[in-house]
């Protein structure tokens, strides 16, 4: 397949899935590939045949949606975010939920893919925060869509360009090596809940100190989609509690009522006091 002809196929294809096509613009041939794969399965020769095949059987469109999430993360990914969710907004949330009385901090990792952010989490939690709040636990919830990619997770071993950004000293503590991969040790693992969930469907029944939603929601859906994934993380939140988005990423300016910037360097939100 041309570049050309998959570029056509998915600014046509893309809205009516509730995705923009700015989002995929310099990532498209991960989707590409994937959609010649499955051109190849049912024998289908061209673009144009395949657009035909979308319009006579409607179940296809579930699985070109399936082709469409992009698996690109790694292990500290965005430096000064993980720095500053370091030296400032992790231990507000420790030291309010201590004066709470809470037993852990909450996190939800969401679009986890094979388990990079969420462990990253664990693993600064564990290295540079803990011994500061002592008796303060930690509990991650990691969702992902994709069955392979927390299978991946589920093994926690990792090739080195998967780590390359991750602190020297976190590298040395977290992981141990084993055939040709670098695997995290147990202990740094437990703290990770892994589950398959599409977010476009129902949260889960808790609330969060923290959630983390990168190159995800505010990357790939539509205006549509991207206010009501809004709302429903406002209301996922503690009040107080912490949005992570990543870089270039916005809150649709409709749902800023209930959210305040946390900070000017990255896109940090907080859920409004006095709101729940």
């Amino acid at each position: 397949m041309k570049d050309r002809d998959c570029v056509d196929l998915l600014q046509w294809a893309l809205p009516r899935l509730h995705r923009r096509w700015r989002g995929f613009r310099k990532v498209r041939r991960q989707v590409c590939r994937k959609v010649q794969q499955r051109m190849d399965a049912l024998g289908i020769e061209d673009v144009g045949q395949y657009r035909r095949y979308l319009e006579a059987q409607p179940q296809e469109w579930q699985v070109l949606d399936g082709c469409l999430p992009i698996t690109i993360s790694r292990f500290w990914r965005d430096r000064r975010v993980f720095e500053l969710l370091e030296c400032r907004f992790l231990p507000e949330l420790a030291r309010r939920a201590r004066e709470e009385g809470v037993a852990a901090l909450t996190l939800w990792s969401l679009g986890c893919g094979a388990g990079e952010e969420p462990y990253t989490f664990s693993i600064l939690w564990r290295e540079r925060l803990q011994s500061r709040f002592p008796g303060l636990g930690l509990t991650i919830l990691a969702s992902d869509i994709e069955a392979h990619q927390l299978a991946r997770a589920e093994q926690a071993c990792y090739p080195a360009s998967a780590l390359k950004d991750l602190p020297a000293p976190l590298k040395g503590a977290a992981f141990e090596r084993r055939d040709a991969h670098d695997c995290l040790k147990r202990e740094y693992r437990r703290a990770v809940e892994l589950e398959r969930r599409d977010i476009r469907g129902a949260f889960p029944a808790r609330r969060f100190h923290l959630i983390a939603c990168r190159y995800l929601a505010f990357t790939y859906f539509d205006r549509e989609l991207q206010r009501d994934i809004a709302r429903r993380l406002h209301r996922a939140l503690h009040p107080g509690g912490l949005l992570v988005l990543g870089n270039g990423e916005a809150l649709p300016e409709e749902e800023m009522e209930g959210f305040e910037l946390a900070d000017e360097q990255i896109p940090v939100y907080r859920r409004r006091e006095g709101e729940d």
